[in-house]
């Protein structure tokens, strides 16, 4: 496992467990927290895979912890890690605030319109929530962003969970801030940027696919730069 905490060096530690064919990894770091090294720190809350907090690398694989049984890892040794692209606060826990920084430099939060209705006009059978049904599900855990190795080499790309977010918006005839996020997701670090490796769909434990909302938010784009005069990000919508 690796261990770090401000003013040591960052440390491989090995532990002894014993599993039984139920035990998860969350199991195991519960167990050597109580038992072995009261010191270890990592993050948890519902152990039920609802809350997506306890996300962590296991055996080079992003992994809800409590998701991971240690059978389904095969013999010998496992490795844990914390999530990458995150700065890291102490073991396995990260700093999830460059997760939130992301979200909100794609404008994630639904912004209504003068007058809206409180209440959803758009049914659950429209073409419009079908198409988003799937996307609206992310929980926020971050491991996708982890598996992005764009996010490792571009700060300023948003990575794949912001980027779903945006296209669940951008398909929301309810949002006024579609002009807007327009500008931010044509730019040069936004969807431009994604190599389309599908890392993030690989990894997602709810079993999201971020590369399609990716895929979906070009092809809308595509259809902005033909009718937006000189791309401007304050346009009419189509």
């Amino acid at each position: 496992m690796l261990r770090w905490s401000p003013g040591a060096d960052e440390r491989w530690q090995d532990y002894a467990v014993e599993a039984g064919a139920d035990t998860t990894v969350l199991d195991a770091l519960v167990e050597i927290q109580r038992g072995q090294d009261p010191g270890l720190a990592f993050r948890y809350a519902c152990r039920v895979g609802m809350c997506g907090s306890c996300g962590v690398v296991v055996n080079g694989r992003e992994r809800w912890a409590c998701r991971t049984p240690l059978s389904t890892l095969g013999p010998g040794r496992i490795t844990v890690r914390p999530l990458y692209h995150f700065p890291v606060l102490r073991d396995l826990v990260v700093d999830m605030a460059p997760f939130t920084a992301r979200m909100r430099a794609v404008g994630a939060a639904f912004t209504p319109g003068d007058g809206e209705r409180r209440d959803a006009r758009i049914s659950g059978d429209s073409a419009e929530r079908q198409e988003i049904d799937e996307a609206i599900e992310c929980i926020g855990c971050g491991l996708c962003v982890s598996a992005c190795t764009i996010v490792a080499h571009n700060a300023r790309f948003p990575g794949p969970a912001a980027l779903n977010r945006a296209f669940t918006l951008q398909r929301d005839s309810r949002d006024a801030a579609r002009s807007t996020r327009w500008g931010v997701l044509l730019s040069d670090d936004a969807l431009a940027r994604c190599h389309g490796q599908a890392n993030c769909t690989e990894v997602c434990p709810m079993g999201l696919a971020p590369t399609r909302s990716i895929i979906r938010l070009r092809q809308m784009a595509t259809a902005q730069l033909f009718k937006w005069p000189r791309y401007g990000p304050h346009a009419p919508e189509p």
